[in-house]
């Protein structure tokens, strides 16, 4: 049994959709720019690393509680391992190619490339649970297409500008756009691998909030530590730079961020489905913007804000139709 030990008049909020919602937002919003704030240096080259400790820490705070009672959740076995494993591996995809993207992108570019993940993950709900898709999300799914374009576009001119004073006018920067477009696509893909498995999963395991929590971080960590030990190097020159006292800080104070949205992530799948979620996220963007707007890679110019309007108009089209999609179902 996995719980949060709450009181009985608690428990109605604990099963609510849109607690979890807005405590997916929050949480989501934290670990963004936290994630930001680790990844904002382009030679930091010690990502599994930071997962790692991303992890950890998240597995240690996840005991603690468990031994001072805040919270229950299963104890390790084997059993539940080998089944959720193939679910862990895909967090670690996940969450890797969640750090290089962005490592490379703005935060506002980020989050509206992150809408691609939608377009997938209804996809793949209908090969997975035999939903469909209507007309009016094919035309919400058309609108996140073109506020990526219009992303990216002004992305470009705002990092060829940034690049040119820096390093003069014949700089090229075509190699460093793409390869963060790259693993943005990437992570789409990883993450709507991860959202759909895991809700399967979790239907066939009865796995509870803090059970995915546990399974999810203590499966993760020797996929962490093997990634860091064959691709990352550890010499002490290399070492020593990345995880002096102030990396290190914020690397915790991440991992403590990465407590709340991996709880809030299982909480949200469970208690709605897995496109409201990743839809959920889609609407999220507009304040994840704005807050991006304080790193100085963000493009500050006319394409990004009609590019962020709308994917977030994009993503309003999606969820009235998914909610006309639900009433009509209800009517049948």
């Amino acid at each position: 049994m996995s719980s949060l030990k709450v009181s009985q008049q608690d428990k109605k909020w604990v099963n609510s959709g849109s607690v979890a919602i807005l405590a997916y937002c929050a949480s989501s919003i934290l670990m963004t720019i936290t994630n930001k704030v680790v990844m904002s240096d382009r030679t930091f080259n010690m990502n599994f690393l930071l997962l790692f400790i991303q992890s950890l820490v998240c597995v240690i705070t996840l005991l603690v509680l468990k031994v001072l009672g805040s919270v229950n959740f299963r104890s390790f076995n084997k059993t539940d391992a080998r089944n959720w494993f193939p679910i862990s591996i895909c967090l670690v995809l996940m969450i890797f190619t969640s750090s290089k993207s962005l490592q490379y992108l703005s935060v506002p570019v980020y989050t509206i490339f992150k809408n691609l993940t939608i377009i997938v993950i209804a996809y793949g709900e209908v090969l997975f649970f035999g939903s469909s898709v209507g007309n009016m999300e094919l035309g919400s799914f058309a609108l996140m297409i073109v506020s990526s374009l219009i992303a990216a576009h002004g992305d470009y001119l705002h990092s060829v500008e940034r690049l040119k004073k820096m390093l003069g006018p014949n700089v090229s920067f075509s190699f460093i756009v793409n390869i963060g477009y790259f693993w943005i696509a990437a992570n789409c893909f990883a993450s709507a691998l991860f959202v759909l498995l895991m809700r399967k999963r979790i239907q066939v395991t009865n796995f509870k909030d803090f059970d995915t929590m546990f399974y999810n971080n203590v499966l993760s960590l020797p996929l962490l530590l093997l990634g860091s030990y064959l691709f990352e190097d550890w010499s002490q020159e290399n070492l020593l730079p990345h995880v002096d006292i102030d990396n290190l800080s914020t690397m915790i104070i991440s991992g403590l961020a990465s407590v709340a949205i991996s709880y809030c992530s299982g909480w949200c799948v469970r208690v709605t489905s897995s496109t409201t979620y990743s839809m959920v996220g889609a609407l999220n963007k507009l304040p994840i913007a704005l807050t991006g707007f304080l790193f100085n890679d963000a493009a500050r110019n006319l394409s990004s804000a009609a590019s962020i309007l709308l994917g977030f108009a994009s993503g309003i089209i999606y969820a009235v139709a998914k909610q006309k999609k639900l009433q009509n179902s209800e009517k049948i």
